[in-house]
Parts: structure tokens; sequence; C-alpha cells
């Protein structure tokens, strides 16, 4: 079974993370992955070296393209750089892409720590592009800087959740991984209450593209049909397996193995 899923996001030089990650994720979970590009980045394990932006108009050119001719089963957004580019995106979806669902991941921050959003488009990401989102899967830092809030314990996923909900979003994944301790949660609400998924923690430096590849992942099962619920689990077992395969590439945060778990979780 496939299912297409049109991915709105940055590349990455290094192929951990970004439009590369999304491609191989929605590839090795058997879905079919178009894409339209945000920015260029270089980058590697250490870091985010350079970034060239892409013009707006040519961001809606290549979503117009394939929406027009290919279509499209969800939508992921990841890397939107900039208030200009939110608003393009936003502007698309709501008059070419009504009623496909939109899995919205927040990039902020690198892995390394370099900054991928403005901070004058946070609220623009908040007020323009969540209330469109089918779920929204930022991570707690994320979830923090959207609220303007402290996220420390699993109760206070649970609030940023609800207030994320009131915010506009269908549905939010806050991703736990930012915890401390042996295990980690997500935590995922939608209209049917709180859902956590839970899984053990992997001590590694090797898991950059972990929340592109989430979201990616999500999108792929939302595209073929999958409940949200399922989705995230699928979704949150394969980046697991992901990380434990990591081939330990590059001398900071590495890649995970985004292969690593193509049969096990392929779709009939």
């Amino acid at each position: 079974m496939k299912g297409r899923v049109l991915i709105v996001a940055g590349s990455d030089s290094g192929g951990g993370a970004g439009i590369q990650a999304d491609i191989k994720a929605v590839t090795a979970l058997h879905g079919f992955a178009m894409t339209a590009v945000t920015a260029l980045t270089a980058q590697n394990t250490l870091g985010v070296h350079d970034v060239y932006p892409v013009d707006t108009g040519f961001i809606q050119t290549q979503m117009h393209v394939v929406l027009s001719d290919l279509g499209a089963d969800s939508l992921k957004t990841g890397m939107l750089h900039s208030s200009a580019v939110i608003e393009a995106v936003c502007e698309v979806a709501e008059t070419e892409a009504s009623g496909i669902p939109l899995v919205v991941d927040p990039v902020m921050v690198a892995k390394g720590g370099a900054a991928l959003l403005g901070i004058e488009a946070v609220a623009v990401m908040r007020d323009r592009l969540l209330p469109l989102s089918r779920v929204i899967t930022p991570n707690i830092p994320e979830a923090e800087t959207l609220l303007g809030m402290e996220i420390g314990t699993l109760d206070a996923m649970k609030r940023a959740a609800e207030l994320l909900m009131k915010k506009g979003a269908s549905a939010v994944l806050i991703k736990g991984g930012h915890m401390t301790g042996k295990g980690l949660t997500d935590v995922l609400l939608d209209d049917d209450g709180f859902h956590l998924f839970e899984t053990e923690r992997v001590e590694t430096v090797h898991t950059h593209g972990t929340g592109c590849t989430m979201a990616s992942a999500i999108a792929a099962g939302i595209a073929q049909d999958m409940p949200l619920p399922a989705a995230v689990g699928r979704a949150q077992a394969y980046v697991a397996a992901a990380i434990r395969g990591a081939p330990g590439y590059g001398q900071g945060h590495g890649p995970i193995d985004h292969g690593h778990t193509v049969h096990p979780f392929a779709v009939d």
C-alpha cells in the first residue's frame, strides 16, 4: 500500500535530517515521498555551517506542480525558516490542499544548536500554521517556545498538549526525548483524549534527524489511512529501531538507520 506524502522542508547535506531523512522514512514505510525544498543547508554531524534560503515563490511553485499533477494524501512541513516562508506555505495549504491532512514538525533548532527558525516567526507558526494541522509534533523545547512555559514532567507535557489544541491544532504529539530517565514517553492528545507511547531510551549521540523522521513516518501512516494513534505508534517503533541500528557515522550527532526496519513495518 502506498500513500502520497508531500514534504515541505529544508535539505540536509549530511543526509541525516531534513528532506533526506523525510524521503527515507516515507519510503521505508512503503509510502511515496514528494518534496518542496524550502532551504539548502551545508550541514554535517557537527552542525549547520550555512543556510541558503529558497525563494518563497519557488517554494509555492514546487507545491503547486506536485499537487496539481500527482496529488497528495498527506502533507508534512519541517524547516520553515522565516515568517514569509510560513505564510507562503499556508497560502498553498489553504487554497490548493484544503482537506489534505497536514503534519507540522515545528523545526526550530538543529541538533547541534543552530537556530533554524527566526524568533519573529514563532508567533506566525503558532497563529497561522498550527490551526491548519492535523497534528503538530513538537519536542519539549519546541513546545516550551511555542507556549512560553517550562515543561519538566509528564503532567506538564499533557498540559502543554491541551494548550496547543486550544490554539487550534486538531491533535498534538509532544515527544519526550528531552526528559530524563531510562524510559521516555511521547504524549498524543486528540479528540479521543490522551494516548501515551512508551519506549526504552537508547543511550547514544546518534539521534540526528529523529524529529524529522518521526513526523514523516506519521505522515506516511496518515497517507495510508491509518488512525492517528496507530500511525504514531508505528512511527515511534520505527524511530526507536532506527536509533538502535545507527551506523555511527560522523564525529558529532550521527544519523540513524532509516532503512533498518523496512520489512517489519511494511504496510500490506
